[in-house]
């Protein structure tokens, strides 16, 4: 089959300019729906945020359960970069919190009744304030879990903990720059 090549040079540019248009609209695609909430609604006026140390109010004794929790959701707003981490003393905004609950139980369970893997639950009440406006944004409890195996060693229980201490974080992080 012969093809002239004024027809093969129209075809084949036509075929690159759709190729061009496909990948321009996917990387245009992928690059504005991507995960970032960097200035996703916060208001201007609010550029810093403080982050007290939270409470433990949970009863269960878990040793620097308060510390570790503060540390992840510091961790979670520098790395997010909506707000800035200030003292207090220089925040727009504060979000305090408290660990409420520290729960383990069962969570999966096999034949025999047999518990294979166990479930630790964490609540944190949470207290966004605009302290510019001087108004509460949102005053909510979170509550998140991880798992891990019934056989598992103290650091398996505690990477289930530092695992729910991470949802919870993030979530309250999502709310705090989102939830507008």
């Amino acid at each position: 089959m012969k093809i002239s090549g004024k027809t093969f040079r129209h075809k084949a540019g036509f075929t690159i300019l759709a190729l061009l248009l496909v990948g321009f609209s996917v990387l245009n695609f992928t690059g504005c729906c991507g995960y970032s909430f960097t200035g996703a609604s916060v208001p201007p006026h609010l550029k810093t945020i403080a982050i007290p140390i939270a409470e433990d109010r949970s009863g269960s004794g878990e040793p620097g359960l308060r510390e570790l929790f503060t540390e992840k959701i510091t961790r979670f707003f520098i790395e997010d970069n909506s707000l800035e981490v200030a003292e207090r003393t220089n925040a727009d905004a504060i979000v305090e919190c408290s660990i409420i609950s520290l729960t383990s139980g069962p969570a999966v369970i096999t034949g025999g009744e047999t518990v294979s893997s166990l479930r630790i639950t964490i609540g944190v009440k949470a207290v966004y304030r605009d302290l510019v406006q001087r108004k509460t944004i949102f005053d909510k409890n979170f509550s998140n879990y991880g798992d891990y195996s019934a056989s598992g060693t103290f650091e398996d229980r505690r990477a289930a903990i530092e695992s729910a201490l991470d949802k919870i974080a993030e979530d309250i992080l999502l709310e705090t720059v989102s939830g507008w």
